[in-house]
């Protein structure tokens, strides 16, 4: 179509466009566009994860050897702060309070050891989660890659910590004569169940840090009232003998309370069935897996928000 200008000249006019009266959604549909940094399905969000496991794996260790490199002794601090808690706590709860009531006297320094051991790897991996994504804001912004890398970066750090210390454990466990046996074996499935239920963990808290960074300051409150109500230094059975019997079944039910008892039924040998709740590994194994799948699902749904103010 074709008009004749006031000067002579000719002027065509453009026939409408087929892209008007077009929604931006049909338009994004039209040209195969995707909303930037727009939160993936859950199973592809598992593949990206797995694509990026030995960035995962390379971010956990090189935390963990950055950790103390400001130290003059270094990664022997991985040690040496449970081991110097665990001695405050035998001196304050073993020998003042008589904490160990209940447990073989000649057991309860393994006893006390295990559970500021294995309680500490819970209590780590929860700090680092609540930190996760404030902690590394400058990362989140700077790249693309799934969110969920870092809680499981830190969890994997705090798990590999916990076997380097295990070596104290198991060192203090036989200075007091329980020597390795079958049930030592145990040690195995408790830990990679404890890891599910940290990540897990870490992924609800890197979450809500992730929108409430205050959440940090408040945390070490929370996880003491939590040591201290799971039977770190003392036997939770014995020090509520005469209290309602559901007390002591909700705090020997929660997740710190049953993993630590675990490792202590398999590495001590006068800690036996008596000690634990009944259904102990079902209870281990729901934790982990309500935790753990839990967690990853409710961090996955906040995926596009991560950084963004």
């Amino acid at each position: 179509m074709s008009d004749t200008t006031q000067d002579g000249a000719l002027a065509t006019s453009k026939s409408p466009s087929e892209d008007a009266g077009l929604s931006p959604a049909e338009l994004a549909r039209k040209y195969g566009l995707s909303v930037s940094g727009a939160r993936p399905g859950l199973a592809e969000y598992v593949r990206q994860l797995w694509d990026r496991r030995h960035f995962i794996i390379a971010f956990s260790r090189a935390k963990l050897v950055a950790q103390y490199s400001q130290a003059k002794l270094g990664q022997i601090w991985q040690v040496a702060t449970p081991l110097l808690n665990a001695l405050v706590y035998y001196l304050i709860f073993g020998l003042i309070l008589d904490a160990g009531r209940g447990i073989n006297k000649h057991d309860y320094i393994p006893f006390l050891v295990i559970g500021v051991f294995v309680f500490t790897f819970t209590q780590s991996s929860l700090m680092a989660g609540v930190r996760a994504i404030p902690g590394n804001i400058g990362l989140v912004r700077a790249l693309h890659f799934p969110r969920a890398s870092l809680p499981i970066s830190f969890s994997l750090q705090q798990l590999q910590q916990l076997l380097f210390s295990m070596i104290v454990v198991f060192v203090v466990t036989i200075g007091f004569g329980n020597y390795p046996r079958l049930s030592w074996l145990l040690v195995i499935p408790a830990l990679v169940l404890q890891f599910a239920f940290n990540t897990g963990l870490a992924l609800v808290f890197g979450r809500m840090g992730s929108k409430t960074p205050d959440l940090a300051q408040l945390m070490p409150f929370v996880t003491r009232t939590w040591m201290y109500a799971s039977g770190v230094m003392f036997s939770i059975s014995e020090m509520l003998k005469g209290k309602p019997a559901w007390i002591a079944d909700v705090l020997q039910w929660n997740p710190a309370a049953i993993y630590m008892d675990l490792i202590r039924y398999a590495l001590i040998d006068t800690y036996g069935r008596e000690n634990l709740p009944p259904h102990v590994w079902a209870f281990a194994v729901g934790w982990a897996v309500v935790i753990g799948l839990g967690g990853f699902v409710y961090f996955w749904k906040a995926e596009e928000r991560y950084g963004r103010g």
